[in-house]
């Protein structure tokens, strides 16, 4: 059996549909569909079921993929390992939430970009999660952090860490609240104060009213700047409340720039995850990437 068919086949079954196979094997949607079809009569049964959005898998289908996909893999890492042993050659690609990126992956990831015979060149793409997540089954990225699990064979997720949010604001704001008097219900009070956020629906803010609070906050977002680094400097600036994660406002917290007008129970927690286009770790610079981003984080929970 050809080998070219086997490694189309199972990309369409991990992409779910054609197209996206096409674009991640640099091959023309027709050219993957003559592939499949000849893979079919071969086998002399149908792999997949045509859906108006992308394809579905046989049980027959499934049953192939679970023997071949392990083996198509590691075929990948012996090329990998085996013709190509100067890894410090290796481009990392990487994308994720710029300011988790920035803070945390980053400062951790460059620490393998030397000249030690293993190292690799990093090029890094911000985006929310829908973005990164699609460039990542387009093959435009390697490595993908991202707050969404995604869905189906074509991405292996890992969890990487949960983070802390924490509504905050400037000192002013608390005394006028009378933030953590015994008591005293915050949410009335709080409805007094503008909202700086990183979009106009209020991500982080409905969702800490939505799970510390059971409501929707019911002020509009008076600055609004898609950077959470600037919502910080804005809110300990006096533009209003935020919620950020405590990675991000553990300092300004410390130093009294800004402080938290809520301390519940049971903060609200987000987990960020890696995720990776599935057979991928078979390379090594991805798979040392991938590693050494799950060690950082141990620190960083």
């Amino acid at each position: 059996m050809d080998l070219a068919l086997l490694r189309t086949f199972v990309t369409v079954h991990r992409a779910g549909s054609f197209t996206r196979a096409a674009a991640l094997l640099g091959l023309s949607q027709p050219a993957v569909t003559s592939q499949i079809r000849t893979l079919e009569r071969q086998l002399g049964r149908p792999l997949f079921l045509r859906q108006a959005r992308g394809v579905t898998p046989t049980s027959i289908g499934d049953e192939l993929a679970h023997k071949a996909a392990p083996h198509l893999d590691a075929l990948v890492e012996i090329t990998e390992t085996g013709l190509d042993e100067d890894s410090s050659l290796r481009t990392l690609h990487l994308a994720g939430p710029p300011e988790f990126t920035a803070e945390r992956a980053l400062p951790a990831l460059t620490e393998l970009t030397g000249e030690d015979g293993q190292g690799f060149a990093l090029r890094v793409s911000f985006g929310n999660a829908e973005e990164t997540l699609e460039g990542l089954s387009a093959g435009h990225h390697d490595l993908a952090i991202s707050t969404a699990r995604p869905r189906g064979a074509l991405l292996t997720a890992t969890a990487l860490c949960d983070e802390e949010h924490v509504l905050v604001a400037a000192p002013r704001w608390a005394e006028q609240l009378g933030a953590g008097q015994p008591g005293r219900k915050p949410e009335p009070a709080l409805e007094q104060v503008p909202v700086v956020e990183v979009h106009e629906s209020l991500p982080f803010v409905s969702r800490y009213w939505a799970s510390v609070f059971d409501s929707r906050p019911a002020a509009p977002g008076t600055v609004v700047v898609p950077d959470l680094r600037a919502v910080l400097a804005c809110a300990a600036a006096g533009a209003g409340l935020a919620v950020l994660p405590r990675y991000l406002c553990a300092a300004a917290l410390e130093r009294g720039d800004v402080v938290a007008l809520h301390e519940p129970a049971v903060p609200p927690l987000r987990t960020y995850f890696l995720v990776v286009r599935t057979g991928t770790m078979a390379m090594p610079h991805i798979a040392r990437a991938h590693e050494w981003l799950q060690r950082a984080a141990a620190d960083w929970c």
